[in-house]
Parts: structure tokens; C-alpha cells; sequence
């Protein structure tokens, strides 16, 4: 009560410039209000005790015709003053006029409500394209990531690994190309922050001072702006395995999201260990709120599989009545996809998470001529029409780097599903 006591009277605190410009704004409308006082009482100046032989002159309509002077002029000012105040913080790039920001925020806030599962950079990749339509987002970000930066705080602070919610984070703020140049920043120095980026500081910092991951990504939101929220899958420290059979036929399981990739061999299976962490009630929340859940783009390994196998998410999902889409990838990934095709995509996902699951897969169908990494090529679209099943083929290549998609023409596709 008293937190709440506080909030209401910082504003008549000093230094807002607020009080002049209402105490002229409540003139204004006294003003007016005696203005019509004086033209509907019959007889307002003896009412007032103003009437005396010397005030004979004032008339009620010029008395009336003053005080609407006045109060219309008191009106004006006070109006256009408060404007500039209240208003300043958020016209103060001078970028768009501020009537078409809230009609933006406006129309985002009524947007459809959208869960969006994966992680790495085509997770926001579709983020940053749907977040032009509404505001009402959850990512739900994988914690398997155990290499790079990410991987070193996970080991020497024992939080969960920030890189991919950065990612997120990033495509979700208000003014994503700033946020997005200073998270992405990797310190090159021999200070012991080689190879970590500002982002993951920022959030294992955050962590620290809040007490909590999940609150250290709500107040980092927060700060940001960010349109939407940005959970995990789960809180515990799962690791993902995976079976990989060598080209001699033997099978061996390596432990680690950065071995899966590295090993040669192919995915017989994914898994997680421990294999039935608990899932973060903010995810399954979101799932069963949502209009609609994407599942993609990202590796389909190491990005995409590891939010699904957390038994209670695939519940959710298969529970909720949302609409289920899977973006396919436009390009294989070496040393995990080698040679995949579409079809061999949503094989892999039906062995491990159950037949009858999506709804709606969005391909990429105009494969650009450019050239691509070594060892890595198109992913050829060769899904055929399937009982309970869209297929939506569209071009989806960005004109920047040809094997990303171009996150406004994934959301146009996307956004278009939904009734």
C-alpha cells in the first residue's frame, strides 16, 4: 500500500513541469463553466452579489463572452504544454510522429497471441518479423546450449546459458538495431572476456542482482522495451545427448549441445538428460494461451528438438487448440542436417515427438542461385500433401545471406494463416 501510496504522489513532486500546466487546465474549465453559468441563470450578478449600480455594464454576455475567452485560451495552452511534456520521452528520436506510434502500440496490443519455440538465430529471425503485427509474443528459448560464451557462464556462474534469450531480446526491443549492435558486441581483449558478448553479461548480470533468471529476463524486457516476453523451456540444467551411428555402423551417444554437431555421424536420436525436467510454467502458460504455435525456423537438432522433448511442453502443445506450425529450414546445417530434405525434417520430428502434430509447414520454394557455404546445401522441398496436414511453399530467402529467411516475408506468411 504504501509502494502504492508512493507512485501516486511522485507526481506532484517538483521538477515535472506538470502542476502550472493543470492548474491551467483546471482554470480552463472553471473558466468555462461560469461562462455558461452566466448565460443560463436568469439573473447571475445578483446571485454572485456583483451587482451594484456601477457594474450595471456587465452584461451577462460580456461577462459570459470573457470567461470563455479565457477558459479557451487557458484550455489551449495547457493542452498543447502537457503534450509536450508527458509526451516527450517518447517523440524525443523524432523518428515518427507520435499519433502513429500509438496507433502502432495500439493495434500490436490487440494482435494475435503467438508462442514462438526454438532458439539461435532463426528463432529471432521470425521474431523480428512478427513483431511488426503484434506485441502479444512469448519465445520460448531452449537452456541446452553449452558452448561458446554462453557455455562458459553456464559452467563458471552455474546460470542458464544466455546467448539464444539475447538473440531474442535483441529482435524483440523497441529499437532493435541499437539493442541489437550492443548485445552482439564480443569483447576482443586478454582480460578474461575474450569471446563473451555485452548481451550475456548483461543477462548473467541481471541474474545476480535480481536473484533469478526468470526475473533477470523480465526486468531486462523491461528496460529494453521489449514487444513480448522471452521464457525458457524449462529452469533445470538439461543436457542434450544424441545417438549418432558412425560410418563404421557402430552407435555412440555424446553428451553436449557444441558435440552433437561436431560429431561425425548421423542423428539416429535426440534426447535430454535429465529426460523429464520440469517445464517453466510461463511456457506452458503461453502455449495453452496461444492463437498460434511456431515451432522454428532453427537446427533442428540442437535448437528446435530440445524445447520439445520436455514432456510437459509437447503436452501443452498437443493439448492446446492453437494453430501448429513448423518453419522448415531453408538450408541443411553441416554435421547435423547433411543431405536432409523437408520431408526428412518432419520424419524426424514425428519419430521423436509423436505423428499428427503441426498443422501448417511453411517451405521455401524459389532456391537462389547464389552460393552456398562448403558442405551445406538447399533443402529441397519435397513434402507431399497429407491428411490434417497445409503445406505452404513460398520465397522465403532473405536478399542479405540467401540460405536465411527474411523475417518480414516469413511473418506476411505466417500472419496470413491466422483468421
Amino acid at each position: 500500500m504504501r509502494e502504492k501510496w508512493r507512485a501516486y504522489t511522485c507526481w506532484i513532486k517538483p521538477g515535472l513541469q506538470l502542476k502550472r500546466w493543470l492548474f491551467l487546465l483546471l482554470l480552463g474549465v472553471g473558466l468555462l463553466c461560469l461562462g455558461t453559468f452566466f448565460l443560463s441563470a436568469p439573473d447571475p450578478l445578483s446571485r454572485l452579489h456583483l451587482y451594484r449600480s456601477k457594474l450595471r455594464w456587465l452584461s451577462p454576455a460580456y461577462l459570459a463572452s470573457l470567461s470563455f475567452s479565457i477558459g479557451v485560451a487557458s484550455l489551449g495552452i495547457s493542452l498543447w504544454q502537457l503534450k509536450r511534456v508527458l509526451l516527450a520521452p517518447f517523440t524525443a528520436t523524432g523518428t515518427r510522429p507520435y499519433p502513429e506510434i500509438l496507433r502502432s502500440y495500439r493495434q500490436r496490443q490487440r494482435g494475435a497471441r503467438i508462442a514462438v519455440i526454438g532458439g539461435g538465430h532463426g528463432q529471432a529471425t521470425i521474431l523480428r518479423g512478427l513483431k511488426a503485427y503484434t506485441s502479444n509474443l512469448t519465445a520460448i528459448v531452449t537452456v541446452a546450449d553449452d558452448g561458446g560464451s554462453s557455455g562458459r557462464l553456464r559452467r563458471e556462474m552455474g546460470i542458464l546459458p544466455p546467448g539464444d534469450f539475447r538473440n531474442c531480446i535483441a529482435a524483440l526491443a523497441d529499437d532493435e538495431a541499437l539493442i541489437t549492435r550492443i548485445f552482439q558486441y564480443r569483447f576482443r581483449t586478454n582480460a578474461g572476456l575474450d569471446g563473451h558478448s555485452f548481451g550475456n553479461l548483461f543477462i548473467s548480470a541481471m541474474s545476480g542482482v535480481t536473484g533469478s533468471f526468470e526475473d533477470a529476463l523480465a526486468k531486462s524486457s523491461q528496460m529494453l522495451a521489449v514487444q513480448g516476453r522471452v521464457v525458457p523451456s524449462t529452469l533445470e540444467a538439461i543436457m542434450l545427448a544424441a545417438d549418432i551411428q558412425k560410418t563404421t555402423g557402430s552407435i555412440t551417444r555424446v553428451r553436449g549441445e557444441s558435440q552433437v554437431s561436431q560429431t561425425k555421424g548421423a542423428i539416429l536420436r535426440a534426447l535430454l538428460e535429465p529426460s523429464s525436467p520440469p517445464a517453466y510454467p510461463g511456457a506452458i502458460q503461453a502455449i495453452l494461451n496461444a492463437e498460434m504455435i511456431i515451432m522454428g525456423p532453427g537446427s533442428l537438432y540442437t535448437s528446435i528438438l530440445p524445447n520439445l522433448l520436455v514432456p510437459e511442453i509437447i503436452k501443452a502443445i498437443r493439448a492446446s487448440q492453437a494453430l501448429k506450425v513448423y518453419i522448415c529450414n531453408l538450408a541443411t546445417q553441416l554435421g547435423e542436417t547433411d543431405d536432409y530434405t523437408a520431408a526428412r525434417h518432419l520424419e524426424v520430428l514425428t519419430a521423436h515427438l509423436g505423428p499428427n502434430l503441426f498443422d501448417v509447414v511453411v517451405l521455401n520454394d524459389k532456391l537462389p542461385s547464389g552460393s552456398l557455404p562448403a558442405n551445406v546445401k538447399w533443402v529441397q522441398p519435397d513434402l507431399e500433401h497429407q491428411p490434417g496436414l497445409t503445406i505452404i511453399r513460398a520465397g522465403l530467402s532473405s536478399a542479405q545471406i540467401a540460405w536465411q529467411h527474411d523475417s518480414q516475408k516469413l511473418a506476411r506468411i505466417v500472419m496470413e494463416l491466422l483468421p
